[in-house]
């Protein structure tokens, strides 16, 4: 099976992905492109576009999407405009935010609830401040994805050069942020190249156009089903002089008799009933996020509006002081000690900022002292709360992780936070110390392989976990050892028991994990071995790193595409049920992404596949 027909055997999903970029870098003409080349666009407004081409050129497209009056008359976009479109494999929200300064908060409200930001550059002007911001507030935001559409190519000749630099300069930049996948096209929404169809000025592009990016990604993980927080929005008399409590899930699933703790008092009780708000108060067995539902309680207690409820194994931060990166709106600036109020979902509460411990410069992300924030500025500040405020970091948990700070006299939204663990994560040296020679072997390679009868190839075993990867791995090494081939499996247990014993499960640390199983695998395979790996690599970017080191000739990936509900059953460690619960943190399938690999060698579904006839797809691969 070809990993084209794997993806469109997909179930046809929702993405939500925001735009964002300066002013005049092409957001609106962007938008009316890929609605018009996907047939998004209803009649008049395909009528009013070909009147609009008659005398705006360029600028028709953008029309299709500048829907107020203003808007059409200053040339910017104001405010944020959600669309709706889909295709044949995928169901999309797009949320068009302003580019302009003055509306950045705007960009917060659209790029809060991504999945996507695509960030548009214009490739005459290349990077541009307000691009450096909106990155770094993505980054902040939790935007797991971000696809930078280098737009107007047509204008610089489609130069693959001009392409390169912008890349490059933006991957400097952006290195230093926490996103887990950037991705780069260079775009002409003018003329349409590589928005939906191929462009055909610029063969030296082989990547995805942006539907294509938009259509593949793998989203199904990142809905948080493992952090139950249910925010109480008010409190419902029933009859028999009960209460229920009317809201909705923002993250994690409530069942029907689990014990929950309200917050902050630290009460516990168990779920008696669950009613379906949507469904005329329906009794439910489970919720889940978004449903709006009112839970019946086993006990009375003292609950209002603001408070949490949530497992007790399981809860956020309950705190009276805590930690933020601040993001500013207001014209006016904030000075320290200054007290606003402080809204999350259905609570609120006043805090005082006691400290603004250092500003970002977003030229270079470098930190600056500051005693106050102007507009748009970017600081992390600590703040003191009247009342205990409940929160999860918003790189943990986006839902939980954000509030925004109202002024007491006008109610003008101000400034919006996110919220920081406290514990900070001390970063690993990349230099190395003391001079290193690399000593070559009297033995060369081509003498080896003159005597082995086994192709010097490491197949990369990628899926998720309980997909089959060491059970089909050690299969096929113990068919090749029987068979008289130089073979050796290697697999993440025994490098992390050992060589990698130093590193944890972050973001970084995977990665490195990974950076030193393909060294590993890549001093076997010179000494003329097959390397058979088991990783469950979910990341796209990183086996693109361990493809570079092993080199594209030796290196042959297989995508076991078993079903998330398989390997959920399997669960032979009981991972999915320790993910499930909260005791695992970003775990691939449940709380974290795995990204589907794009052109894989192989793909194999091992419900439906043998572990024999798995292992002889394996053996044509590797002696193709």
């Amino acid at each position: 099976m070809s990993s084209k027909q794997a993806q469109h055997e997909l179930p046809q999903s929702l993405v939500r992905f925001a735009t964002a970029g300066s002013v005049d870098d092409g957001k609106s003409t962007f938008i009316g492109r890929l609605l018009l080349d996907t047939e998004s666009l209803a009649l008049d407004h395909l009528a009013n576009l070909r009147e609009s081409e008659k005398v705006s050129g360029r600028a028709a497209l953008a029309q299709l999407t500048d829907g107020l009056k203003a808007e059409r008359e200053q040339g910017i976009t104001i405010d944020v405009a959600y669309r709706y479109f889909s295709t044949k494999k995928r169901r999309f929200i797009l949320a068009d935010s302003p580019g302009h300064e003055q509306y950045t908060r705007n960009m917060a409200t659209a790029a809060s609830q991504a999945q996507v930001l695509v960030l548009l550059i214009d490739a005459t002007l290349g990077i541009s401040p307000q691009t450096r911001r909106h990155t770094v507030m993505a980054s902040l935001l939790g935007v797991p994805r971000i696809l930078v559409a280098i737009n107007k190519m047509d204008l610089v000749g489609f130069s693959e050069k001009r392409y390169l630099e912008i890349q490059q300069e933006f991957s400097n930049f952006a290195a230093k942020l926490n996103v887990q996948d950037i991705r780069f096209s260079p775009v002409s929404a003018f003329l349409g190249d590589n928005i939906v169809s191929r462009s055909k000025n610029m063969d030296w592009y082989h990547g995805e156009t942006v539907l294509e990016y938009l259509e593949n990604i793998f989203v199904a993980a990142d809905e948080n089903l493992v952090d139950a927080r249910f925010p109480v929005q008010m409190a419902i008399p029933l009859p028999q002089g009960s209460r229920g409590y009317a809201g909705s899930l923002i993250s994690g699933r409530l069942r029907v008799g689990e014990e929950i703790v309200c917050l902050p008092r630290g009460k516990k009780t168990k779920i008696e009933k669950i009613l379906s708000a949507s469904h005329f108060a329906k009794e439910v067995e489970t919720a889940a996020p978004d449903d709006p539902v009112i839970l019946i309680l086993k006990d009375e207690l003292d609950i209002s509006r603001g408070d949490l409820l949530c497992r007790p194994a399981n809860i956020p931060h309950v705190a009276k002081q805590a930690d933020m990166m601040v993001l500013w709106f207001s014209e006016k600036p904030l000075q320290e000690q200054q007290e606003f109020f402080l809204r999350q979902g259905t609570a609120e509460t006043k805090v005082a900022f006691s400290r603004i411990q250092y500003r970002l410069d977003i030229s270079d992300l470098k930190r600056e002292a500051a005693t106050s924030l102007l507009q748009n500025e970017i600081a992390r500040c600590t703040i003191n709360a009247h009342s205990p405020v409940i929160f999860d970091s918003a790189e943990k948990n986006r839902e939980m992780g954000g509030c925004v700070f109202i002024c007491p006299q006008s109610g003008d939204t101000v400034g919006a936070g996110l919220f920081l663990d406290r514990e900070s994560i001390a970063g690993k040296s990349s230099e190395t110390s003391g001079p290193i020679h690399r000593e070559a072997s009297e033995v060369g390679i081509d003498e080896r392989l003159a005597r082995s009868r086994t192709p010097n190839k490491t197949l990369w075993i990628t899926g998720l976990s309980g997909s089959g990867k060491s059970t089909l791995a050690k299969t096929f090494e113990r068919k090749m050892f029987d068979e008289g081939h130089s073979v050796f499996w290697l697999d993440g247990d025994s490098l992390r028991h050992g060589l990698c014993s130093d590193l944890g499960f972050g973001r970084e640390a995977r990665r490195e994990n990974l950076r030193r199983a393909a060294h590993v695998a890549k001093l076997f395979q010179e000494k003329g071995f097959c390397v058979v790996c088991s990783f469950l690599s979910p990341f796209q970017e990183d086996r693109a790193m361990v493809k570079e080191i092993l080199g594209e000739l030796y290196f042959e990936e297989i995508y076991l595409s078993t079903p998330l509900e398989v390997c959920e059953t399997r669960d032979p460690h009981g991972l999915y049920k320790k993910a499930r619960s909260g005791e695992i943190q970003s775990f691939s399938g449940v709380s974290a992404p795995y990204e589907i690999p794009l052109n894989p060698a192989l793909i194999i579904d091992t419900s439906k596949t043998s572990l024999e006839e798995a292992c002889r797809e394996l053996e044509s691969i590797l002696f193709r």
